[in-house]
């Protein structure tokens, strides 16, 4: 029985190569539901999606938490900010999971990880099960832009959260990395309407799922309600005591939710 455990259990780590970049990736479960986990600004598999890879269900789910290019495992290259870089990421996410032999799969993004998961699930419409967003926003306001330049600087934030990603980075690219982010992120408010990915949401056909912490200093709530108005029969909860890490925070509540909507 310890065996058979432990085997559930297990997380394995690689590098398989997808459009000319070598790619890291967590896995784990041996569930016929394959879920792919899309992280946040700087985010990789292991900073961002913890609870998520040790927690949920491994007989239903077979899990997938990946780096995208310049992030986490997956550098070379170093990462940069052109105006496709969603598109870029979402393409080879899909393709990741592709070459990974996973013919259909649900997606769960957070952050600019539900950037991504948005737009591939319009692009790719016929390889996604189901979408699980929260933290996500479909275009960029002057508001956010202020918020962003907030957290441009890094030695402002947080040792907690500035800890994990020190380790994973250096200082020096850590550093680098948010400002460009910063910068890269800022362009789309120049478009019509701050535009990112607005005019894709209609063509999202796939069960929807957005989750927003009422607490969320990044992400104002409108951004999820504008998501869920225009993603026809997605559904919408709100956390109250949610922040803009309401996965990590209230893993249990949210791998419950998560879970339920994908089972």
């Amino acid at each position: 029985m310890a065996r058979f455990l432990s085997y559930y259990t297990s997380i394995t780590s690689a590098k398989i190569q997808v459009n000319g970049v070598h790619l890291h990736y967590q896995q784990t479960g041996e569930g016929s539901h394959a879920v792919l986990l899309l992280p946040g600004m700087l985010g990789s598999g292991q900073t961002d999606f913890g609870p998520q890879l040790k927690s949920m269900n491994k007989q239903l789910f077979t899990v997938v938490a990946w780096d995208p290019r310049g992030y986490g495992k997956s550098i070379p290259p170093s990462r940069d900010f052109p105006p496709d870089f969603f598109e870029r990421d979402a393409k080879d996410a899909v393709d990741l999971m592709q070459a990974l032999k996973f013919k259909k799969f649900s997606l769960l993004g957070w952050s600019d990880g539900g950037i991504t998961a948005l737009i591939a699930a319009a692009k790719y419409p016929n390889l996604i099960h189901k979408l699980v967003v929260w933290g996500a926003n479909a275009s960029v306001t002057q508001e956010d832009v202020r918020i962003y330049n907030g957290i441009r600087d890094v030695s402002k934030w947080s040792e907690k959260v500035k800890k994990p990603l020190e380790e994973l980075y250096g200082h020096k690219y850590f550093a680098e990395t948010c400002e460009a982010w910063v910068d890269g992120i800022s362009h789309f408010a120049e478009n019509s309407d701050g535009n990112i990915c607005q005019q894709l949401l209609p063509d999202i056909k796939c069960p929807t799922f957005i989750i927003h912490g009422e607490k969320d200093p990044l992400v104002p709530q409108a951004h999820a309600e504008y998501i869920h108005k225009h993603i026809k029969g997605s559904r919408l909860l709100l956390m109250p005591e949610g922040k803009h890490n309401l996965h990590l925070r209230f893993a249990k509540d949210f791998n419950r939710e998560v879970e339920n909507f994908l089972h």
